[in-house]
């Protein structure tokens, strides 16, 4: 199965981007601003994408100080 057929095609974007910058462990995670900046899409679809990324298991959130930061886990 694709992930095309399990995601929404703004986080099947998301999911690129992240991909393409290497943001695949918490050692490198990535903030949604930076997403944002990426993906050229308004911010609230950029969240919306990454809350469906973690519900469906493709990424994780690691909340910090200043900004949570996202990384893929799939």
């Amino acid at each position: 199965m694709a992930i095309e057929d399990e995601l929404s095609p703004n986080a099947v974007k998301v999911y690129k981007s992240l991909k393409e910058m290497g943001m695949l462990s918490d050692e490198k995670m990535g903030t949604a601003e930076r997403v944002t900046m990426t993906v050229k899409l308004p911010k609230t679809m950029v969240m919306n994408a990454l809350q469906e990324l973690q519900t469906k298991g493709f990424a994780r959130r690691k909340v910090r100080e200043k900004a949570a930061g996202y990384y893929l886990t799939k």
